[in-house]
C-alpha cells in the first residue's frame, strides 16, 4: 500500500515530463511551463500561503488539500529545472534519523559565504 502511493509521485513526474514541450493550451501543465518560472514560483507561493492560511483555520480537509496543491505546484517547478520526485524522496532519506538541527547546521555550513564568488 505504501509503496503503492510513493508510486503515485513517480508517474506525476512523468507525466510532468511528458507535458514539457506541449502545447500550452493542451494542459495546464503545459501552460504553466509556457508561462515560465516566474509563474511556476509564484503558483508555488501562492499554494504556500493557502496552505498556512488552512492551517491557522484548524480547517483539517481543507489543509489536506493545499498541502496536495502545494505539492503538486512544487512538482512542477521541479520538473521543469530538469528535476524529479525521486530526488526529493531520495533526500528525504538522507535525513531520515538525522537530528532536524545537526542537518540544518550542516547545510549552512556547506554554504558559501555571503558575496564569495561575486
Amino acid at each position: 500500500m505504501v509503496s503503492e502511493k510513493v508510486e503515485i509521485l513517480s508517474r506525476l513526474s512523468q507525466t510532468l515530463e511528458a507535458r514539457k514541450g506541449a502545447a500550452p493550451d493542451s494542459s495546464y501543465v503545459a501552460s504553466l511551463y509556457a508561462r515560465g518560472v516566474d509563474v511556476m514560483a509564484r503558483k508555488v507561493g501562492e499554494e504556500a500561503v493557502e496552505t498556512i492560511l488552512a492551517a491557522k483555520d484548524r480547517d483539517h480537509p481543507a489543509l489536506v488539500r493545499e498541502i496536495a496543491d502545494l505539492w503538486f505546484h512544487s512538482l512542477v517547478l521541479l520538473v521543469d529545472q530538469g528535476g524529479s520526485a525521486q530526488e526529493v524522496l531520495n533526500e528525504l532519506t538522507r535525513r531520515e534519523g538525522v537530528s532536524g538541527h545537526i542537518e540544518k547546521a550542516a547545510r549552512q555550513d556547506a554554504q558559501p559565504p555571503q558575496g564569495a564568488g561575486s
